[in-house]
Formats: C-alpha cells, structure tokens, sequence
C-alpha cells in the first residue's frame, strides 16, 4: 500500500481508520497531498472530490446526517478552510459530527507573505466542539546543510518548549489530539477542526508505514438516567392540567411507538410538531403556525401550557416563539443529549436524555392521566382550521401557496424530502405530510446556502429516493452543488422560482419600490435551465397548475439522469394570498 512519506499524514489517516471515518471529501490543492495520497490509497475509505470547499463541506454534512456517524473534509491550506465555514456552523448548530482536516504551513512559515497562508489554528473560534492544532514532524539534520536557518528555528524551539515542560513528544501529541478531536466529535455530535502542519516535501511516499499508534480505547455515548430528577419531574408532571411537547428536529425513528401512542392517549397533553420532527399521530398537531396565527388573547390564555417539555433542534415556527414567550409556561424542561436553548426564557431543567430513553423511564412512573379538555379543545379547532384551509386552496390563482400544496402532495411514499430554508421550509410547515416521508432541512443556522450541497450528500449515502424542494435564491446561490460527479440519478430537484426573495415581502417593509426590488428581494429574471444542461440534469418547467400538474405526474419516473423542475410562480401576489390565509382560517 502507498503512504504519504509524512509522519503526521499517516498518523492522522490511520486514526481516522481507528475511528471508522469511511467517508473523506477532499477539495483539491497541494499543501494537503499527504492526506490525499493516504486517504485515497486505502481502500478502506469512500473518497469524493468536490472542488469548491463550501459545497464540499455541505455535501459531507448530509452524509454525516444521514449517517450520524463523522464524515471528514480534507482541504489545502489558506482561504480554503474558510469555504467550509458556514457548513462548520450549521453542524455546530445542528449537532452533526463534521471532522474539519485543513493542511497548513509550519508556524515559522506563517505570516511571512507566503500564498494561501492565514493564521489557522483555532480559526472556526466557538462554533467547533474541539481544536487539534497538531505538531509538524521535526526531521534529523535533514534540511541543515540547504535551510540551516530552518533547522536552528525548529532546534531552539524544540529544547526551549521541552525545557519549559510545554512540549509532549510530538508523535505522542499529535495521535491524542487526534483521538481527542475524533472522540468528541462521535460523542458530542458536533464539529471538529484537526489543523495539520506540513512541511515539504509533500508529495514523497512510501510502502510501509513508520509510525505505530498507541492503541487507545473508542468510548461510546451512554444515557445515564437520573431517578432523582425523574422524580422531582413528575411531581409538577401530575399537578399539571395544561401540558405541551413541542417537538423540534428529530432524526426519523426517534420514539417507540409504544410512547408516542400513550402520550397520545392523555388528554391534558397537546403535542406540536414541526414537519423536521418525522413524528406522527393523529392526535398530534403539525402546522403550528396554523394553529396560533388567528387566535386572540383569551384563546391565547387558554393555549398556556402549565409545563413544556420540548424535544429535538432548533424550532422553525416564529409564531410559537412569540406565543410562548408571552404566556410562558411555569416550568420549561428541555430532554436531548446536547445543548439546551433557552428559546422561550424560561428554560429550567436540561435532562440530558435521549427523547425515548426519557420517555421509556418516565411515562412507566406517571400513575394517572390528568383529567382535561386541553387536548379535545385544540383538537376541534384543528379540524377547523385544516378545513378552511382546504376551502382557501379552491379560491386561490396559481402562487407559491398552491404550487407547494401540489408538490409536497406529489412527494413519492417511502421517500425522503430535503427542504430549502426561508419560505420553502415556511410553506412546507403549514401542510400535512404522509407518515412515510422522512423530513431534513439545514435549521442550524437556518442559512439559505448549501441546502442543495447537503440534500445531495445525503441522496449519496442514503438507501432512500430524495427530492429537495427549494426556492430559486438558495437554488443559484448553491448552484456549484451541481458540480458533482456523484449526484444519483434518482435524485430530483423542484425549485420554486418567485423571481428573488419572495419571504421578504411577507416581512414588514416599503414594498414595491425600485429600492426594495433591488436590495432586498433582489428580483432577477435568471432560469436553471441552462445550469441544468450544463450539469446533466433532465429539465423541466410549469407556468401555471395545468403544466404543473402534467409535469409531476411523470417527474418521479425513473431516468437516465437525475431531474428539476422549475415552477414559476407571480412574484407580487404571493405575500397578499397567504398573509390573507391567515386572516381567512381566522
């Protein structure tokens, strides 16, 4: 087998071996050779070249979220780790192991006016669960006789960090920083950076290996149930006439049945969902916004929980923000692994359980339903509200509102929907999805960049037929995510093109004026037909509900080559039909 010549290089692609990091996404560039010469040389490992560091890094952020496993991005050294940035974020926000592997210049290299050279360590600040600033191999008197001033550098350095004690062996450094970063990112579900100084020469290899890794114990992530705070739990649990789950992200498969059905059958619990929480009941209440939106004050009154318990991410729903942060309950406890967000400022417990264990220890203990007609209230006006909504749907001309109730509609059973952010994710809240479709969107950060990069990552590794649905602005800002080899052919796109962005308009703000159009729905006439040619993709186009309707009726069929339909829809008229959706459910 071939090995980078580079101690530090074969350290970090064996430890990546350790850890069962199979899927490397490398971007191309020089200072980073050692890393790919050892990762793709190993047949242990998936490879993928992307070549624009952002997409790159998205792209590896939907198979790590597929996966829930580390996925690692590979970059040179310079600006090109600042593409992955966003994508860093994201995964910080959204608790997804993303393993940051950046090629650097050894320090006495830097800030001497070398090219693609930026002061690297710790550059990713807070939004990293864990920095690895590793250590350049120091080489015996190699390089003496042709850079004797090099040489004298990294000899001074060297005594005067081991005379001070600053200074571990390098080697041995170096494969615990790296099992360190590995470690937490699995454990902690969250990005890392490991910063990798090479010197030259980059591109010298070798048959055997030279180092030999100190084996080190791979720990995994346990739920530790607390009785105690069970209990004090249930005491405010049984007291409670009001109670709320607010569910927010959640992996699909992430409760057992068994619960879901008993919370289900307690009729002082009302269960919110958000589409991104892939859970289901018929009890349940998805499209929240739905729900708040018309009601007055004493309706509100009467919606305040006593207790909220949420589970899961970040929540997309302002309009329960806004609601709960005015009528906030007695007692907010949040249950999940990782951080607590004191959405609502009234957070006070953070059970640091997965969502079923949690339920699996507490709802056994609870010894009584509560007598309430919280439940059968909201239930009532639901079916209220899903009926007017249905009637409003048959007054409607062709818009956005209409063209995603026919799209997510059309979504294929058994399949997987990737969803834009801004008004896609917006508009997708305030229908009903079929139990059977898995439901993902980058809501860490909520950014409209890399939601394509990301929805193909995941088409890469999951088993499942995948369709992003998207709005044009994340479409173009994204549109290097085409310049993928990888991409299957099952993968479909469907872009709703409102001619900029149309979320704006629905915000407070002077409309319809040439310094509104410009700067902040930014209108632009641009089509992805011609991205689609140049990309591979089969293209297709709906102008009103007929042509769209014909056109979905066969875009899920199978193709030598993955699909986007594009719909455009009037852009002055979509703020007015569903601010007055709203006022007609009312």
């Amino acid at each position: 087998m071939k090995y980078s010549k580079i101690p530090l290089s074969q350290t970090v692609v064996t430890l990546c071996k350790t850890h069962n990091v199979k899927h490397i996404i490398i971007s191309p560039g020089s200072r980073n050779a050692p890393l790919t010469i050892g990762f793709t040389n190993d047949d242990f490992f998936k490879c993928y070249s992307i070549v624009d560091e952002r997409c790159a890094a998205f792209f590896a952020l939907g198979i790590a979220q597929q996966l829930q496993e580390p996925v690692a991005v590979v970059c040179t050294s310079g600006s090109a780790l600042l593409n992955y940035y966003p994508a860093v974020s994201e995964a910080y926000y959204s608790n997804i192991p993303l393993v940051v592997i950046s090629a650097d210049r050894p320090k006495h290299l830097i800030d001497i006016g070398d090219g693609q050279t930026i002061k690297q360590k710790n550059v990713y600040g807070e939004h990293v669960v864990y920095n690895a600033n590793l250590k350049s191999d120091l080489k015996e008197g190699e390089n003496a006789h042709t850079d004797s001033e090099r040489a004298i550098l990294k000899s001074i350095e060297n005594k005067l960090e081991r005379f001070l004690g600053l200074q571990k062996d390098i080697q041995t450094h170096n494969e615990s920083e790296i099992h360190d970063a590995l470690t937490v990112a699995k454990l902690n579900s969250g990005p890392v950076h490991i910063n990798c100084p090479f010197d030259e020469p980059l591109y010298e290899t070798t048959e055997e290996l030279t180092i030999n890794p100190k084996p080190f114990k791979i720990r995994s992530r346990e739920d530790k149930v607390d009785r105690f705070e069970i209990k004090s739990l249930l005491d405010v649990w049984h007291s409670a006439k009001r109670k709320m789950i607010l569910v927010g992200v959640l992996e699909p498969n992430s409760i057992e049945a068994q619960w879901i059905q008993e919370i289900a059958d307690d009729d002082s619990i009302i269960v919110l969902t958000e589409t991104t929480s892939n859970l289901h009941h018929a009890d349940f209440f998805p499209g929240i916004d739905k729900l708040i939106a018309p009601l007055d004050e004493d309706d509100l009154k009467a919606l305040q929980p006593d207790i909220l318990i949420t589970f899961g991410g970040l929540i997309v729903s302002k309009k329960i923000k806004a609601f709960l942060r005015t009528y906030k309950p007695e007692l907010h406890c949040h249950v999940g692994l990782t951080r607590a967000n004191d959405t609502f400022f009234c957070l006070e417990k953070h059970i640091k359980l997965r969502p079923d264990t949690f339920l699996s220890s507490f709802l056994p203990e609870v010894t009584h339903h509560t007598k309430s007609t919280y439940k059968s209230v909201w239930l009532a006006v639901r079916q209220k509200r899903r009926k007017l909504q249905d009637d409003y749907l048959q007054t409607l001309p062709f818009s956005d509102f209409k063209a995603f109730n026919s799209v997510l509609k059309s979504i294929p059973k058994q399949s997987q929907l990737q969803v834009g952010n801004s008004s896609a994710i917006r508009y997708t809240q305030l229908f009903q999805l079929t139990k059977s479709i898995d439901v993902f969107c980058n809501r860490g950060t909520s950014g409209i960049d890399g939601s394509t990069s990301t929805a193909i990552g995941a088409a890469v590794a999951s088993d499942k037929r995948i369709t992003l649905v998207t709005g044009d602005l994340s479409f173009f800002y994204d549109s290097n995510a085409l310049w993928n080899n990888y991409i299957p052919k099952t993968f479909r796109i469907i872009v709703i093109n409102n001619e900029g962005g149309g979320i704006f308009r629905i915000l407070p703000g002077d409309k319809n004026t040439e310094n509104f159009d410009r700067f902040f729905e930014t209108k632009h006439h641009l089509t992805a037909k011609q991205l689609s040619e140049m990309y591979g993709f089969e293209y297709a186009v709906a102008k009103n509900e007929t042509e769209l309707e014909q056109q979905l009726e066969s875009f899920y069929k199978g193709a030598r080559k993955p699909k986007l339909l594009e719909i455009f829809t009037p852009s002055r008229s979509n703020d007015k039909i569903l601010l007055d959706f709203f006022k007609y459910i009312k």
